[in-house]
């Protein structure tokens, strides 16, 4: 779009659907990453989980970075969700502006060398970032096999949800 179209040009409703590329996309996706038998890693899973069984468009991916760039070219606004080993306290909380560079240490505790720093920043390189992009990212505490998220992350999961159900489902 043009600058001279104003400073709201390109920006929608998080449920319109928009062009890109020749392409209808969808307003928002929910993208949970990690490995939901890696106890905290297993955050995004979780949470994209809870929000699809609310009903809003959201899935879990366990793979590598270049699905996270294959789902940009989904949604006008894509939200991920990751765990972080950044030496925060677990369970802390961070949003960052996926538009803005992000740090790789910030995600680098993953079983890929292609985690979600490199797909943004591939993406970027590629011009495929969507319109809108936020990354939430949980401290995890425990990275060892498992299904069960420890109690700080599990707590911050169950409020992320709910801020993500109340901007997303009204």
């Amino acid at each position: 779009m043009a600058e001279s179209e104003g400073p709201q040009a390109g920006v929608s409703h998080p449920r319109a659907p928009v062009e890109y590329f020749g392409q209808e996309k969808a307003g928002v996706l929910i993208l949970g990453i990690g490995n939901a038998m890696r106890a905290d890693d297993g955050v995004g899973p979780f949470v994209a989980a809870r929000l699809a069984e609310a009903g809003l468009p959201a899935r879990a991916h366990e793979g590598d970075g270049t699905g996270v760039i294959d789902a940009m070219a989904e949604a006008a606004h894509l939200v991920l969700v990751d765990a972080t080993a950044s030496g925060a306290a677990p369970g802390h909380r961070s949003m960052l502006d996926g538009l803005q560079p992000v740090p790789a240490e910030f995600f680098h505790y993953s079983t890929h060398r292609f985690g979600v720093a490199e797909a943004v920043e591939t993406a970027r390189a590629l011009g495929l970032l969507p319109a809108r992009l936020t990354i939430h990212g949980i401290e995890g505490a425990d990275f060892s096999a498992g299904e069960r998220l420890s109690a700080p992350v599990a707590d911050a999961a169950g409020a992320l949800i709910s801020e993500l159900l109340q901007e997303f489902a009204g």
